[in-house]
């Protein structure tokens, strides 16, 4: 599913963000990235959803290689990888239904398309019930399976969460990663960004540690090292 091959990325000042990092991600994987703030965990998330370019190395998802991805072909990539960050950006004058549809009329789907699923997407993250209610009608952890709902629209096969939990208490954290499990018992590989110790524990998972820039740790089975 994923592959990367001695990635390096460098910012200003020679601060690095990542210095030779290989990695592979099976389909079906779930992965956490951990590491303190400045690690260089971000940065690799936005390496691999080509929100940022490499330096030096090569990124291949899904036997795509996106190391030197066309700035026209991002939103094509977009569409194979679902992606959900801390912050949720969702539209606050479009219902849940909106924000959900939004990502399929941007990308020309037919209405026909965008009244089928959506509600299979909102279904499927518990919110089919309140899919006419605003975004400040409901929770921040609601807020988020919306986000979450959004990526699933073109049924990627890969979802990369950066920080999801960030803005939850621990009730509504642990509401996510459990959506994510199911998701992830779906078929879909996921990739989960976090600093959360105790969301890593948990799961008992592949847990990949950064640390400077450089990956410290790979366990198949891990815990937060640091």
């Amino acid at each position: 599913m994923v592959t990367i091959e001695h990635l390096t990325k460098i910012y200003q000042k020679k601060n690095i963000g990542l210095e030779d990092v290989s990695l592979q991600i099976a389909d079906g994987e779930f992965v956490s990235i951990v590491g303190q703030s400045g690690s260089g965990k971000t940065t690799l998330a936005k390496l691999m959803i080509a929100e940022e370019a490499p330096d030096k190395g090569k990124i291949i998802i899904g036997g795509w290689d996106i190391t030197n991805i066309p700035h026209s072909d991002v939103p094509m990539l977009r569409r194979q990888i679902g992606v959900v960050f801390q912050d949720f950006k969702l539209l606050s004058r479009k219902t849940l239904f909106e924000n959900v549809a939004f990502a399929l009329e941007v990308a020309g789907e037919p209405n026909s398309r965008i009244n089928s699923i959506v509600p299979q997407v909102l279904k499927i993250v518990g919110l089919d019930q309140k899919q006419h209610r605003f975004p400040d009608q409901i929770s921040g952890g609601e807020q988020q399976r919306v986000v979450i709902a959004r990526s699933l629209v073109h049924r990627p096969k890969l979802l990369v969460a950066d920080e999801p939990t960030g803005n939850l208490d621990s009730i509504n954290a642990q509401e996510i990663i459990t959506l994510l499990q199911k998701i992830n018992e779906f078929g879909t590989t996921i990739v989960l960004v976090t600093h959360n110790r105790e969301i890593v524990n948990m799961l008992k998972k592949r847990v990949i540690t950064i640390d400077h820039g450089h990956i410290i740790a790979d366990q198949k089975a891990g815990k937060y090292l640091l």
